[in-house]
């Protein structure tokens, strides 16, 4: 008996915390923890920046409708040889997707998106009629 199988055995919630962090990391793709997202409004614009690399850009897909922005991809596990195995597996794999809110409508005629060395960077415009009016005064 390994000695890492003893400490499985007299510490069964360190087995169990060990088990909730890899079905946490298995599963954060539906669960909408990747990827980590930064968002802001500057002016009229909204900004999504993102780092997802080891994700070919060919293999994302961003959809806009009302005032939501979805991010869709995938990235590959890592290939390893047949006899090789683990000592330690914390980069994340698989499907995702994420859906980001904002508090306005988006122009999606004039979205803009760009990926240079992993980090994805969304440009999202203000729908034109959400914009304020100056609404002019009429004197006597």
């Amino acid at each position: 008996m390994t000695t890492t199988h003893l400490e499985r055995i007299l510490d069964p919630w360190r087995e169990y915390d060990r088990m909730s962090r890899l079905l946490r990391r298995e599963s954060s793709g539906s669960a909408g923890e990747f990827p980590a997202v930064n968002v802001w409004v500057n002016g009229d614009d909204a900004v999504i920046t993102t780092e997802i690399p080891g994700v070919d850009y060919k293999d994302m897909d961003i959809s806009v409708s009302g005032n939501s922005v979805t991010l869709k991809g995938s990235r590959p596990a890592p290939e390893i040889e047949e006899s090789d195995s683990y000592h330690r597996h914390e980069l994340w794999h698989g499907n995702f997707s994420k859906t980001i809110k904002l508090p306005f409508n988006i122009d999606s005629g004039k979205v803009q998106a760009s990926y240079r060395k992993g980090i994805l960077h969304i440009s999202l415009p203000k729908l034109e009629a959400e914009k304020p009016k100056k609404v002019t005064i009429a004197a006597e």
